[in-house]
């Protein structure tokens, strides 16, 4: 076959089985390398794994066309916290914590904690655990993922 300067794909990954799809992105970041790979997939998961810049187009209108780490930190203020604690913890204790302002549930004893004003709320999660002698298995910031920025940018 030619040697094409530009490459452009149309969904490559679907219908591929797990092994596949390790290969053929791989193949894919290879060959991005040396030259312009276009890539057109309704999978955000599939366009996080393999590409470094993503366009997003809504209704015929380009809404972002970033590096894919800038474009997932665009909504970094409104991610939140995902906490376990041991201990049985109700959603009126958690929006005692200053400065968190909604509260759900992800599971049992586990919460996802967003703050009320964009404000990193770990250490007053921490802070009032201990006063109330709550056990806290895990806590981590929720990392942001391209499906929700596109959701969020195609939504409006």
């Amino acid at each position: 076959i030619h040697n094409p300067k530009v490459l452009i794909l149309d969904e490559p990954t679907s219908g591929l089985d797990p092994n596949q799809l390790v290969e053929i992105r791989n193949l894919i970041k290879r060959v991005g390398k040396e030259k312009t790979v276009l890539m057109s997939s309704h999978i955000m998961q599939e366009i996080e794994a393999i590409c470094s810049r993503v366009i997003i187009i809504n209704r015929g209108d380009i809404v972002a066309d970033e590096q894919v780490d800038v474009i997932k930190h665009s909504l970094d203020a409104n991610k939140g916290i995902l906490v376990e604690f041991r201990e049985d913890v109700t959603e009126e204790q958690l929006l005692e914590i200053e400065k968190v302002g909604k509260v759900n549930s992800r599971g049992t004893n586990k919460w996802l904690l967003l703050s009320d004003d964009k404000s990193d709320i770990r250490e007053n999660i921490f802070k009032h655990s201990v006063s109330q002698k709550w056990n806290i298995i895990s806590l981590t910031e929720e990392e942001t993922k391209l499906e929700e920025v596109f959701k969020s940018l195609t939504s409006k």
